[in-house]
């Protein structure tokens, strides 16, 4: 059964625009923090450092989604009078995107992130959401869930597949990036995505150092220990203290069993053969190998990471 209601899909149908930028991942990937920079880089000519939404503002809020927000009685957001651009989110999977938004032209988003994080994300996310009239669900119980497909949107990995092949398809629409790499070199991605999004920035806003303020204003930590996020709430059944966990890359490691790890990732290769995005690096320690380290690469310099060409290395 579909998990959507076929009255969303239809206002759905009639709501995006040409101009409009869509947010689209599946739950636990990363979401918030995307928000923030793409809300921060699009609009970064419209408020000043010590004015921001994002400093009083949830950045849920500054990206309404559309399941969640739009349709309520009454609608959270009044999406029609959202200035142009307009930026919102959905978990929708790629197969239930209304054909209206498939031919409207707007730019897509989409962002993904390694299955293990992802559901180590949600098991933490649903201990804090759940009803407490229910028993909580193992870290077992939440593996074998997720792993059958039972997930929020669909199976998680339908819902990659569905839009790494439209980026393939269609790459000057869609923009597939991971939160791996928007950890691992957030200035380049950041820049990428500018670019993307039909806003590159410009030189003079980069002597300025307009990216890095962006990166600051919207990294994990400073969004994390703002008081709307700390106290505040977005509806009766939550906090926003929710969105926030720890952020980091690589956490399942701290929760996973050697067997889990191994049912997980022999899913990833059936679902996505070829799909090498959550592959572990094949050099592994390399912090222990002995100075000066030796590299080869055939990365062109345009590739290179920001990290890599202010390293000083040569």
């Amino acid at each position: 059964m579909a998990w959507q209601a076929s009255c969303l899909l239809r206002n759905i149908s009639r709501l995006v625009l040409i101009d409009d930028v869509l947010l689209i991942s599946t739950p636990k990937s990363g979401t918030t923090w995307l928000k923030a920079l793409i809300f921060a880089t699009m609009k970064r000519t419209c408020y000043t450092n010590s004015t921001h939404p994002l400093l009083t503002t949830n950045p849920h809020d500054c990206v309404p989604f559309f399941e969640f927000e739009l349709f309520k009685k009454p609608p959270v957001a009044d999406v029609d009078n959202l200035p142009s651009p307009r930026i919102l989110g959905t978990h929708i999977p790629y197969s239930s995107l209304p054909k209206s938004i498939l031919d409207s032209g707007c730019k897509i988003v989409y962002l993904c992130r390694d299955p293990k994080d992802v559901l180590i994300s949600m098991w933490y996310f649903l201990a804090k959401v759940r009803s407490k009239e229910l028993p909580p669900l193992s870290l077992e119980e939440t593996v074998d869930l997720f792993s059958r497909g039972i997930f929020g949107f669909g199976p998680f990995w339908d819902h990659v597949q569905g839009y790494w092949k439209a980026s393939l398809e269609c790459p000057e629409r869609i923009f597939f990036i991971t939160y791996e790499e928007m950890k691992r070199d957030t200035f380049v991605k950041v820049k990428r995505m500018a670019e993307f999004l039909g806003q590159p920035f410009s030189m003079e806003e980069e002597t300025e150092r307009v990216v890095e303020e962006i990166i600051e204003l919207c990294s994990f930590g400073k969004l994390k220990n703002l008081e709307v996020n700390k106290n505040g709430s977005r509806n009766p059944s939550f906090k926003n203290d929710v969105f926030f966990r720890k952020g980091e890359v690589g956490d399942w490691r701290n929760h996973l069993t050697p067997q889990m790890v191994e049912r997980l990732d022999q899913i990833t290769n059936e679902k996505l053969p070829g799909f090498k995005i959550f592959m572990e690096p094949p050099v592994k320690e390399v912090d222990n190998l002995p100075s000066p380290r030796l590299f080869a690469t055939h990365i062109p310099y345009t590739s290179l990471l920001e990290s890599i060409l202010r390293s000083g290395c040569k």
